[in-house]
């Protein structure tokens, strides 16, 4: 039988320190960091850098660790890490033109992407380059339920935006890809094949 005072010995209780500390650890680990490449390529959508993004996704997983005890297991993990990840690109956006203009405004709300060239032959980066030159707002509502494949429902929390919202954003992102594309397609003599 153990005595009370071995029971609570100081290395009996680093022991159980260490025990008790792991179980969290574990728990985020087994579900937050299978979803770490498809946050960073969500991020390189959205920041257009590898290297903020990157630092992107470290500021998500600290964050989303601080924080994992708030987190009800069970739930949608990768939805919740997302929605991290959109406060974090905000917040780096808002610091960004904050630096620029001096000016506290959303830079979704104020930046203007010109049209690039349409290119000879149609590529990956072809497709990629078009989805970077969208507007940020349709980016983001195209990246979570096209390529994320998140449900309106969970893309709406995410951006914390209305359902109406992100269907709007996500017809008009579609319509803007598709005018894009065309162009490249008209490029190829394919004009006949699409319809006006």
């Amino acid at each position: 039988m153990v005595s009370e005072t071995e029971h609570n010995s100081p290395g009996t209780q680093s022991m159980d320190a260490q025990s008790m500390a792991t179980k969290p650890m574990a728990a985020f680990e087994a579900e937050a960091l299978p979803h770490m490449d498809d946050l960073f390529r969500a991020a390189v959508r959205m920041l257009q850098d590898h290297s903020k993004a990157s630092d992107a996704v470290q500021e998500v997983y600290l964050v989303a660790w601080k924080s994992f005890s708030k987190y009800e297991r069970g739930t949608n993990c990768k939805a919740w890490l997302f929605q991290i990840l959109f406060n974090v690109v905000r917040h780096e956006r808002r610091n960004w033109f904050k630096w620029i203009t001096g000016k506290e405004e959303d830079l979704a709300e104020a930046q203007l992407v010109a049209p690039a060239p349409i290119p000879d032959t149609l590529t990956d980066g072809n497709i990629l380059a078009a989805l970077d030159r969208l507007p940020a707002q349709f980016r983001e509502a195209l990246l979570l339920v096209d390529v994320e494949e998140f449900s309106y429902k969970e893309a709406s929390e995410i951006l914390r935006v209305p359902i109406g919202t992100i269907m709007s954003r996500l017809n008009r992102a579609r319509g803007l890809l598709r005018n894009q594309l065309t162009e490249v397609a008209r490029s190829y003599g394919l004009s006949a094949a699409i319809q006006e």
